[in-house]
């Protein structure tokens, strides 16, 4: 059974995910060769997945048959079990939650070889609906504190499938590292009733260095203090604290500035393993004056080593400013729907 343990020095949560260690790590492996190793993702597989949850797919199709172009799956070896109830104990000295939460998957297109850089833009419009909706779903369950859409892409950045695909944890408690950037914001709006992530997007604007792709709703840039070398930020340019009120022509706009930052990044960096993670207040948190909903892209092209771990520095070998130019630099192909 999976759970919650709290380290009391630091007071960030630790997910012990027994399922996880039931995964097929050598048969993952396999998935990765070229040549057409099975991939339960694939069309015409739907049914070695878990049951979908929701899928986008034609009006006379059946769920768990082919006919889709957007699944949304339980994740087969889930963190956390959406069957558990979030009951605190404590075993000794420590503070212990049951392991309930939801650990979902979004296959993002039925095809193998593509992903979210290389897709049409319809597409990778129907994948932020998709967010959009489970986020907003799983929102509504009073026991769920923090919804967290992240991708990892490429075995380096944690994938075990090439398949083109995003996941979604539910938890009933709320990230440190967000509750950080909430308390931090709080502060710089207490001394200057702004918010900092819009006084950030007024900086990159004054500057323009560090800028890599906008639109008329979104701007990606390098932060100035970056951490990793091409660490990417999306924000939306007017003030948003809740990722689920996206709406409309929001959609089109994010899903038009992910789809051509990650471009850049693929021809850029030739296709690197990345990361992405959103972040984003919900429903009934603190922080809608303060806090700005944002999309954090990692490419992994350095280790974190003994000096980052014992101190909490990173060190960043690519000055901000230069990753931008170079991604800028990308020429970008025609747009496409």
């Amino acid at each position: 059974m999976p759970e919650l343990r709290k380290d009391p020095v630091l007071k960030r949560w630790v997910i012990i995910a027994t399922e996880r260690s039931k995964r097929p790590h050598d048969f993952k492996k396999t998935l990765e060769e070229p040549g057409g190793a099975f991939c339960p993702f694939d069309y015409g597989n739907e049914h070695t997945t878990p049951p979908e949850i929701i899928s986008f797919r034609g009006k006379d199709t059946k769920p768990n048959e082919p006919g889709w172009w957007i699944r949304v799956v339980p994740n087969k070896f889930p963190a956390l079990n959406p069957e558990l109830e979030p009951e605190k104990f404590g075993h000794g000295m420590y503070d212990v939650i049951k392991g309930f939460g939801t650990h979902e998957v979004i296959i993002e297109t039925p095809e193998h070889n593509q992903n979210l850089a290389t897709l049409p833009l319809k597409q990778v419009k129907e994948v932020i609906w998709a967010y959009k909706y489970r986020f907003n779903e799983l929102e509504k369950d009073p026991r769920i504190n923090y919804v967290l859409i992240f991708k990892n892409h490429g075995k380096e950045a944690g994938a075990s499938l090439q398949h083109p695909h995003s996941q979604l944890i539910a938890t009933p408690i709320v990230p440190k590292r967000v509750i950080e950037e909430i308390e931090g914001s709080y502060d710089y709006y207490k001394f200057k009733e702004r918010c900092v992530y819009c006084d950030m997007l007024n900086q990159e604007y004054l500057e323009k260095t560090r800028m890599v792709e906008e639109n008329k709703l979104f701007l990606a840039f390098e932060p100035f203090a970056a951490r990793f070398p091409f660490e990417t930020w999306i924000l939306p340019k007017a003030h948003r604290f809740n990722f689920g009120e996206i709406e409309g022509e929001e959609v089109e706009q994010f899903a038009q500035i992910l789809k051509n930052t990650l471009y850049r990044i693929y021809k850029a960096l030739d296709n690197p393993p990345f990361n992405f993670m959103l972040h984003t207040g919900i429903a009934g948190m603190e922080g809608e004056k303060h806090y700005h909903w944002h999309l954090e892209i990692v490419p992994r092209l350095t280790r974190v080593a003994g000096f980052e771990w014992g101190s909490g520095f990173y060190i960043n070998p690519t000055p901000p400013e230069y990753a931008a130019k170079y991604l800028r630099e990308v020429e970008m192909p025609e747009e496409d729907e």
